[in-house]
């Protein structure tokens, strides 16, 4: 849907580990996701590089993940 396409999963490989506050949720298709103290994490289809927060307060809803 829109919402995926917009917000693509962080995904995890599969010999990803959680350390600290990042941790792993399994998605309903079986893959794993990057969570940052229980929130699933993805990323925002404008940000083109490393450091790009553009997707930061979209819809008064999404926040970018601040470690």
């Amino acid at each position: 849907d829109k919402c995926a396409t917009n917000w693509p999963p962080y995904l995890a490989e599969g010999s990803a580990a959680a350390d600290g506050d990042y941790t792993l949720v399994e998605r309903k298709d079986g893959k794993k996701q990057w969570a940052l103290k229980g929130m699933p994490l993805y990323f925002w289809i404008k940000d083109k590089k490393s450091g790009d927060a553009t997707g930061d307060g979209v819809g008064e809803v999404w926040d970018a993940a601040r470690p």
